[in-house]
């Protein structure tokens, strides 16, 4: 029976004012350019991470234990601008309240949204990109917020590190810093991409996953495919790496298109989604770095933006 919290986790761990963790579907599918339908990622993340173990073998966890609110989706689509507003608002809401916020898309422009909140909150931003297109067009039919831009304004005002890529137009490399991109093609070559791509890195990092990023063998639902991605265990490494030396400070997922009759990415993303919280709450220092991390930046930093009625909560 379908419950209203994440994973039908126990409502003791799923009430906001315990919880560590927020989770925002965000169910919008309305610049996406191939394949439509990853308005309902969300809902197959959901109906898939309740048929998951919640116990995690590799470190020894029960994360949902920590608390995850599941927030109400975010549904503007009167227009892209419109719903990376939205998007914002609602991500910017729940970091201001001290909790570990992450996202589950919907196609990639969601992102603009989620990355702008987050770049206001955290000095020194570094914007990890998994994804196998480089979504870097300034605009695209007509709008900044398109799928294609996902990572344009990261780029001019982050520290953007972008992972996997291995399609792109001629244009994006104007705008691409080539030295902290790690192309698939290069990254099969070298055994050394996951120590330099993190020494890139400062010390706030927000991750931004396209499960495009897999290769199309173990994830094919997604809008577009591209062979030749990440395979499970090296990308599992890699994130781990990158939680257990730097403090990751939220993180989305986007571009599940899901298929009826092929659940394995359904459960892929659930599982990967679920594993990014296992590495980041696995121990009680990692918790007490992120509430220190938070509160330490939350005073420091300038916000352009200030409380306004719609941050009440």
């Amino acid at each position: 029976m379908k419950t209203n919290t994440y994973a039908g986790i126990p409502e003791e761990h799923a009430k906001l004012e315990q919880a560590k963790i927020v989770l925002i579907p965000v169910p919008y599918d309305g610049t996406s350019t191939w394949q439509k339908g990853a308005d309902k990622g969300p809902e197959a993340f959901l109906s898939a991470s309740e048929n998951m173990e919640l116990y995690d073998i590799e470190t020894d966890t029960e994360v949902y234990k920590q608390g995850v609110y599941l927030a109400d989706a975010v549904t503007e689509n009167s227009s892209p601008e419109a719903m990376v507003a939205a998007v914002h608002q609602a991500t910017k809401k729940y970091i201001k309240r001290n909790k570990f916020v992450t996202i589950f898309g919907g196609e990639h422009s969601i992102s603009i949204g989620t990355i702008r909140a987050f770049n206001e909150m955290y000095p020194n931003l570094t914007v990890l990109q998994l994804d196998a297109h480089a979504d870097l067009r300034q605009s695209y039919e007509g709008s900044t917020c398109n799928h294609a831009c996902a990572v344009y304004e990261a780029s001019q005002t982050t520290n953007l590190i972008q992972v996997g890529i291995r399609s792109m137009d001629a244009i994006e490399k104007t705008v691409m810093d080539e030295d902290k991109t790690y192309f698939a093609h290069e990254m099969a070559l070298d055994d050394t991409w996951m120590d330099a791509a993190i020494d890139q890195m400062t010390e706030n990092v927000f991750i931004t996953i396209d499960l495009d990023a897999f290769d199309p063998s173990i994830l094919p639902s997604t809008g577009t495919p591209e062979p030749g991605g990440l395979l499970w265990y090296e990308t599992l490494e890699f994130l781990k790496q990158v939680f257990e030396e730097k403090n990751v400070v939220g993180f989305d997922i986007v571009e599940l298109c899901p298929n009826p009759s092929e659940k394995s990415s359904d459960f892929l993303a659930a599982k990967l989604y679920y594993k990014m919280l296992s590495y980041k709450f696995q121990n009680e220092d990692a918790e007490d770095d992120y509430d220190n991390a938070f509160d330490s930046n939350y005073e420091n930093k300038n916000i352009n933006t200030k409380y306004n009625d719609e941050d009440e909560y």
